[in-house]
């Protein structure tokens, strides 16, 4: 398959109204055979309660192993920022991320933390992975604290 022309890089984007309409662009892995790990941190990302039309903030942590191709981080960014006005609860959303990554990118590996930050006074935190990750993959921990609030 022939990589599309990237459309957004180096270019004045307009942000998608939707997830659903916002595209995802890629590049090839310059290192296809090799086995290593790509990490994306979004702290800030919001979206909206579905019930209360509130924002939410979670902090994702998307980690995979590329196989022929990667995503382009501008691309990444402007889908991300896409759900700005979407609403869905912490589990879909995050899910929602994490299949459509698998699905278009077709790593070989991939993982998401959603670490949401308290709704209603308590922290929902969202793990999903494709499987067990490749042997002899370096898998550092995502770095990101368990919330505690004030004290």
């Amino acid at each position: 398959m022939a990589p599309r022309a990237l459309t957004m890089l180096g270019r004045k984007t307009r942000l998608a109204r939707s997830p659903a309409e916002a595209r995802l662009e890629f590049v090839p892995n310059p290192e296809p055979g090799l086995v290593y790990l790509v990490r994306f941190t979004q702290p800030e990302f919001t979206c909206l309660c579905p019930v209360t039309g509130q924002p939410d903030f979670a902090h994702l942590a998307i980690d995979y192993v590329p196989g022929r191709r990667l995503v382009e981080s501008k691309s990444l960014k402007f889908y991300l920022a896409s759900f700005r006005d979407h609403a869905g609860f912490h589990e879909a959303t995050t899910l929602s991320i994490a299949r459509r990554l698998k699905r278009e990118l077709a790593p070989r590996w991939i993982r998401i933390g959603g670490y949401w930050y308290p709704r209603g006074g308590m922290p929902i935190d969202v793990f999903w992975q494709s499987g067990p990750p490749p042997k002899g993959l370096w898998l550092p921990d995502q770095g990101v604290a368990p919330y505690r609030g004030r004290g």
